[in-house]
C-alpha cells in the first residue's frame, strides 16, 4: 500500500478485520480526520497536545471495535470517529473538573451513534477495572474468564484449551471463579452493580 493513498470504508474495515500491516490505513485515517479533532479540541479548552492524545486514543478504539464487529458500518468512519473523539473529550473535560459551555446542547444533539459510544467506553473501563480484580484470583480462573469474555470463546473450545474432563466441570468452574470474583467485589459496591451488564453466570 503506498503512501498517501485514499482508501474507502470497505478497504478501511476489511484490512483491520484481517489484522494485515494496517500502518497505511492509520496514516490515512490520520491525514483525513486529525484536523476535525484539532479544531473541535480547540474550541473547547483543549490544546494541540490534547488533540494528538485524543485522536491517538481515538485510533485505538476504533480499531479495536471494528476487530471486536462492533462497527456496523450505519455511518461513515469519518462520523463515527468523530462520535468517539467528541464521547473522549466530553469524559477528559469532566475528569479535570470543566465543564463544556455548550455541554446541555451537546447531550440533548447527541446522536445514536453518541449513544452506543458512550456505552461501549463505559463498558470497556469497567472490564478494564474487572480485569485488575481477575488477575488477583488465580491462573486457572483468569485463563477461564479471559477466554470466556474477552476472546468469546465458547466452553467446548475453552475445554479443548484445558484439561478438564468435560463442559459442565469447565462451567462450574468458571461459576466458582465469578462467585470468588463477587466476593471480592463486595468493597467495590459501584462496580459490582455493573456486574450484571458484563458478565453471565451461565
Amino acid at each position: 500500500m503506498e503512501r498517501g493513498r485514499q482508501f474507502s470504508d470497505l478497504e478501511v474495515i476489511e484490512t483491520l478485520r484481517e489484522g494485515r500491516d494496517a500502518n497505511a490505513i492509520i496514516a490515512y485515517l490520520y491525514r483525513s480526520n486529525y484536523k476535525k479533532t484539532l479544531v473541535y479540541v480547540s474550541q473547547n479548552s483543549g490544546n494541540e497536545q490534547d488533540a494528538q492524545d485524543i485522536f491517538q486514543e481515538v485510533i485505538v478504539s476504533f480499531i479495536e471495535l471494528v476487530r471486536l464487529e462492533k462497527f456496523r458500518g450505519e455511518s461513515s468512519i469519518g462520523t463515527f470517529l468523530l462520535a468517539i473523539m467528541r464521547n473522549l473529550w466530553l469524559n477528559e473535560l469532566k475528569k479535570r473538573g470543566r465543564s463544556m459551555l455548550r455541554d446541555e446542547k451537546f447531550e440533548k444533539a447527541r446522536s445514536t451513534v453518541d449513544e452506543d459510544i458512550s456505552r461501549y467506553m463505559v463498558n470497556r473501563e469497567m472490564r478494564n477495572q474487572l480485569m485488575q480484580l481477575v488477575g488477583d484470583l488465580g491462573d486457572t480462573c483468569k485463563k477461564i474468564l479471559v477466554a470466556f469474555y474477552y476472546e468469546n470463546l465458547s466452553m467446548k473450545e475453552i475445554l479443548q484449551q484445558s484439561e478438564y474432563e468435560n463442559e459442565q466441570v469447565v462451567r462450574n468452574k468458571k461459576y466458582k471463579c465469578l462467585k470468588q470474583l463477587e466476593q471480592m467485589l463486595v468493597s467495590k459496591p459501584g462496580l459490582a452493580n455493573n456486574l450484571k451488564s458484563i458478565l453471565s453466570y451461565e
